[in-house]
């Protein structure tokens, strides 16, 4: 066990998931910043816990030739970047093992990842977040922490963003404006939000613990002369106690509230709340590679959850036949519909709901997608999404990923209902960053003979459950409450089904309904059914 303050030498074998260096002292394995892979180093240990340790490496007997000085005079204190100490040849290698590693060790698959692709590593981010600490100062957060480090000019956000930060530290300095205290929870000003599209233009939020600023027409002032191409300033309200950045309430104090970009040849309206990679050209790589994933001919139908504004939905629509997008937020729904209306796309629909929520209503319904598209968050799919897709017996599961780890974690559920990783490939999506995006193709085998195809439209369906009502939260909320049992949203759509609040219009009812789909027991159904009169939608 190594001990703290000591130092030991030790060879680098290897990358974590943040881009420190591993090694392994006294049989224990110790992560030490800035150390390259190959490389013999004196450790300096400097945090000791139970299964790991913590160094720095002060001394590299073998420099690796993949090192290189850092580009950025705030690498090191900001906790933006983590490879700016390496080459690009040794970054994408490193991205590409990390993903291969997760999707053996924590997936137990033996899909290879095809490659890495990679694009231009300078300037790529489209959108900015900088947060805003107490004494004004507009940056980012320093690794691991909230504290906030000042940054004049950042190698991978555009120009744009770093006009916009300096424009708000004008605002706040010569207006005395109070800025956000977290531990005291007073003070306005929490964070600056800049989208910025291929064209230049930008529209930028500035997020507020209230539901105004003195002198607003001041910061639209400062913004306009910053940013000459902006489209719009727009306030957002944040009134909440928690690390979230974005609010619940936007005022557009001038200007427009949207941004227009286009990808992949298709027009998008992109509001603040929604969903849009950061990096437009790896954008368009990544929905590519999930299309040739999809393996489209121009006759399948295809369930595309976490849509976010609708772009790889209609991307994917351009060689389907029918395509359902599904998302939790609003606004971006509002988003997705208008820019398929703008793009002249009419065999695409969209509807508001949680992933999990909407996945089970459809698998009750007996929709059979032949490919279902996820890209979740960073968290991933709950074990009720992989339940509810894999219900619905796709041939072909789509799933892009941010996160490498839990990517294999639901490898690892899906090959438990019987889909398994054909291929893989990783995207280079955040140059200079430990994050790396990833997309693989999910197949059944054998379809299990007792299983039917049930084929399904959605035209005359009535969808208000994703909207009205309790939500599938707030009846599992009851249930538990009231008998200590955990319903899964799958068992609670098809009691809704029952009941008539899921309809079955255009449904073609086979003669065996013999589906793989499990039966929700007698003491839930009365649980439930419970729960829905509670709520009056029984």
């Amino acid at each position: 066990m190594p001990e703290k303050n000591k130092t030991y030498r030790a060879r680098i074998e290897g990358y974590t998931s943040e881009g420190l260096g591993v090694a392994r002292i006294d049989g224990q394995a110790v992560f030490v910043h800035r150390a390259l892979r190959g490389e013999d180093c004196d450790v300096l240990i400097l945090k000791v816990l139970k299964n790991a340790a913590f160094g720095k490496a002060v001394r590299v007997y073998a420099p690796s030739p993949h090192r290189v000085e850092p580009d950025c005079p705030y690498y090191g204190r900001c906790g933006g970047c983590d490879f700016r100490h390496m080459d690009r040849e040794e970054e994408l290698e490193a991205k590409r093992q990390r993903v291969q590693d997760a999707l053996r060790r924590i997936g137990g698959s033996d899909v290879t990842v095809e490659g890495i692709l990679s694009g231009a590593p300078l300037h790529y981010r489209n959108k900015s977040q900088y947060p805003v600490s107490a004494d004004g100062q507009v940056g980012f957060y320093k690794a691991r922490s909230h504290q906030v480090i000042p940054v004049d000019c950042c190698r991978i956000q555009k120009p744009q963003a770093d006009a916009a930060a300096e424009a708000l530290r004008r605002y706040i300095r010569e207006c005395g404006v109070p800025c956000y205290d977290e531990r005291t929870r007073r003070g306005l000003v929490r964070h600056l939000y800049v989208r910025t599209n291929s064209a230049g233009q930008s529209l930028v939020c500035v997020l507020v613990n209230g539901r105004k600023l003195p002198r607003e027409d001041a910061l639209v002032s400062f913004m306009r002369q910053a940013l000459p191409d902006a489209v719009g300033v727009v306030l957002g309200v944040n009134t909440q106690p928690t690390g979230a950045i974005l609010g619940s309430e936007y005022r557009t104090l001038w200007g427009v509230d949207v941004l227009e970009d286009t990808l992949c040849g298709l027009s998008f309206r992109l509001s603040v709340p929604s969903f849009y990679q950061v990096n437009h050209d790896m954008a368009e790589v990544l929905y590519d590679t999930a299309v040739d994933f999809a393996g489209l001919t121009g006759h399948e139908t295809v369930l595309d959850l976490y849509c976010g504004a609708g772009t790889i939905t209609q991307v994917m629509a351009r060689r389907a036949a029918r395509v359902i997008g599904a998302e939790i937020v609003p606004e971006a729904i509002a988003d997705a519909k208008e820019n398929a209306k703008r793009n002249g796309i009419g065999n695409v629909e969209f509807l508001c709901g949680d992933a999990a929520d909407a996945a089970a209503d459809f698998a009750a319904r007996g929709l059979r997608p032949d490919v279902i598209c996820v890209d979740p968050p960073r968290k991933g799919l709950s074990p009720e999404v992989v339940e509810a897709a894999a219900s619905m017996a796709p041939q072909r599961i789509v799933y892009v990923s941010c996160d490498p780890a839990t990517l294999a974690r639901d490898v690892k559920l899906f090959a438990q209902e019987g889909y398994c990783a054909v291929r893989a490939a990783a995207v280079d999506m955040f140059p200079g960053t430990a994050n790396v995006e990833t997309v693989v193709l999910l197949s059944k085998g054998e379809v299990d003979s007792k299983k039917v195809r049930v084929e399904f439209s959605l035209e005359d369906m009535d969808m208000s459950g994703f909207q009205n009502d309790a939500t599938y939260s707030q009846i599992k909320e009851r249930v538990l409450q009231q008998t200590g049992l955990k319903v899964s949203s799958l068992y609670i759509a098809q009691i809704k089904q029952k009941h008539g609040i899921i309809e079955r219009e255009n449904y073609n009812k086979p003669k065996s309904e013999n589906t793989r789909q499990p039966k929700c027991p007698p003491e839930k159904e009365a649980a439930i059914t419970e729960a829905l009169k509670y709520f009056g939608m029984i």
